[in-house]
């Protein structure tokens, strides 16, 4: 059950290409936006959708895999582990972002 406590599991699109980063030690970084969708019936009985955007970051391997085969729009599905961080602006305001660090990927376009 410990493999339970903090796990993602999304199906959705790419919202933009992903951002590769190089650090100075030599790692890799992707991070990406990922747009899911919901739909429903409201009371009216109208079709009613609903989109949810996510922040998505992936290290090593699995950031290779993203910059080489990912584009704006691509169909995934990503595993992995809920992540929130605070950080500062260059205007000095702190800000906060949750993501989900991935750590399986799954391409779902053909």
């Amino acid at each position: 059950m410990n493999a339970l406590k903090n796990k993602v599991q999304l199906i959705g699109n790419l919202g933009n290409d992903p951002e590769i980063i190089i650090l100075e030690n030599g790692n890799k970084l992707a991070k990406f936006s990922m747009a899911t969708n919901e739909s429903y019936k409201n009371s009216k009985g109208e079709r009613v959708t609903e989109t949810q955007w996510h922040n998505v970051v992936a290290w090593g391997k699995t950031a290779e895999i993203v910059e080489n085969y990912l584009t704006k729009g691509k169909e995934v599905a990503v595993e992995g582990k809920l992540t929130s961080r605070s950080y500062e602006t260059k205007e000095g305001e702190k800000r906060y972002i949750t993501e989900i660090q991935c750590k399986e990927l799954l391409m779902l376009d053909k």
